[in-house]
Parts: structure tokens; sequence; C-alpha cells
């Protein structure tokens, strides 16, 4: 199994598997080594560059996959690290699914179905904006959301009241044991938490307001569930607390200043590939005997004609 490798440039950054966390020992302004904000985009640019040879050698390989998770409050900025991380990087090999609210469909299956059926496949980069983590996190603030789901045994609002943290301890065992799975079949799992301030998130809607190009991203829904922020810090750092594990760790990232953010989730996509050791495929004799003769035809060839 490809345990993630100890790197000391994440230790405080990464939620240690095993141990109780709390959201708020994270600073959701910290910027690590960098005092000047064209340092980190300089060095965005360099990993940019730098994960377009690692996802091409993926592709070429196809014997892993990758799977990056963003999870993150309103604004936080997982599109915009999305569209910045990853621009560098061939389409064909790369795929992005945004999970927003479930569809009846969906609701008549497990919840995990929606997301699985959108996992990466091997030599390709998959990416969900959200994900079966909303599951113990929405739902965990919202649980009458879960009389959707059609359970078995919880078909009343005061049954989903009697809920206790065993039906939570069991979903957090489900997602472990299935990214347990992915990762011993070769899907490297990368999960990321954007932990912005409550003071930047509003500062951001205000922003989103004021810009009109930038209103359509914002509903009056978002302003409402502010007025759930103790709530979903406390599911939050649950989450930290019952799914980090050692082969699928969280990253708790800063995300009150973007320019930091984009360039530390960069740099930790990157030296996660490049733990693979990926490395294009060696061509069979037959091959590269094929190539000789391809060579002696072409430049047999006069002017190209």
């Amino acid at each position: 199994m490809p345990y993630m490798k100890k790197n000391s440039n994440y230790t405080k950054l990464t939620a240690t598997p095993g141990k109780k966390h709390k959201v708020a020992k994270f600073d959701p302004e910290y910027t690590g080594k960098f005092t000047k904000k064209s340092e980190a985009e300089d060095l965005l640019e360099k990993n940019v560059k730098r994960l377009r040879v690692l996802q091409d050698k993926l592709y070429a390989q196809n014997k892993y996959s990758v799977l990056i998770i963003f999870q993150a409050m309103d604004a936080a900025g997982k599109d915009g690290t999305i569209k910045h991380v990853m621009s560098g990087v061939n389409p064909q090999g790369c795929q992005v699914y945004s999970f927003k609210q479930p569809s009846k469909e969906e609701l008549d299956h497990d919840y995990m179905w929606r997301c699985y059926k959108c996992l990466p496949e091997r030599g390709r980069i998959g990416i969900f904006n959200r994900s079966y983590y909303e599951e113990v996190l929405v739902t965990r603030v919202h649980p009458e959301l879960l009389l959707y789901q059609q359970l078995p045994g919880i078909d009343s609002e005061k049954e989903v009241e009697k809920l206790d943290s065993k039906f939570w301890k069991i979903r957090y065992e489900n997602i472990n044991n299935i990214e347990k799975h992915l990762t011993q079949s070769g899907t490297i799992v990368i999960k990321f938490f954007l932990n912005v301030s409550n003071k930047e998130q509003r500062k951001r809607f205000l922003a989103r307001i004021d810009d009109e190009s930038k209103n359509w991203k914002f509903s009056l829904d978002d302003v409402t569930e502010r007025s759930h922020w103790k709530q979903y810090m406390e599911a939050y750092s649950d989450m930290l607390s019952n799914t980090s594990t050692k082969y699928a760790p969280w990253y708790v990232i800063p995300a009150d200043n973007k320019w930091y953010m984009r360039y530390v989730v960069s740099d930790i996509i990157a030296a996660r590939l490049e733990e693979l050791n990926l490395a294009y495929p060696d061509l069979p004799s037959t091959a590269v005997d094929q190539l000789a003769k391809a060579r002696l035809l072409l430049e047999s060839e006069k002017n190209g004609e």
C-alpha cells in the first residue's frame, strides 16, 4: 500500500492520524516561510510545470490513479485553487466533479454511489469539489436531511433526533474502509480541507455582492449557513479526527491568503506524485525495432513527399 511518506514541510498542515483534532488549532492565516505573495506565486508556476510532467507520466504508465478531494466552507477558494493549480494539466487526463444537492436517483442509492461512479480510471487525476464527506458534514449539521435518504429505521424527525455518535462512527468507518480499498487498488487519495476563517468568509461574501461578475456565485443560503458556523467547525473537527489516516491523511490548508493556499496545494500534490516514481513505460524489443524501421522509411522519403 503506497502510504504517504513523512515530509517535515507539511507536518504543521497535516491532521496527524489517530489523534483528536480541533479546527481552531490550525491557523487560517499561516503562510509558512513566505513573507511576499510574489515568492509563492513564482513557486506555484514552477509546481504547475512539475505537475504537467508528472501527470503525463501518470497517464502513460497507466498503473496509478489520483483522487484529490476538496472540502471547505463556502468562499474558501475551492474553484480558484483547482483552476490555478491544475492549469497546466492535460484535460485528457484530468476530470473534475462538483457534488451539489443530491438528485432523487442519487438519494435512492447509498450515499457513496454518486461519488464512487466518478472515481478516476488508472492514469488519470480525479478532482472532487466536495465529496462523500458532505455526508458527515452537512447531514451532521442538518440531520433532518437524512430523512430523504430512505434509511432503514429512520422514518421521522423524532428518530433523527435520537441518532447518537454510533451512527456517525459507522459512517467514518465506512469511508476509511473505502479509502483503504482504493489505496490498495492503486488510487492515491489526497484530501484538502481549505480552512477559511469566519472573518475572511464574511469579507469574501461582501466582495461577491459588490462585484457583478461574481453575483452568480452568491446565494442567501450561504449567509444562512454562517449561523451554523460553530456546528460546522465541530463537524469538521470530528471529520479530521476520525478520517485522517496513514494512507489518506487530511491536509488542513490555511485559506485566508489565497496565494499561499494555491502554492501549498500544488506543492503537496506534486510531492505525492513524485513519491510514486512515475516513469514512461519501457517499449518491448519488437516495438523498438518498429521505430527503427519507421525512421528508415521516413528518412528515405524525398523532401517529405
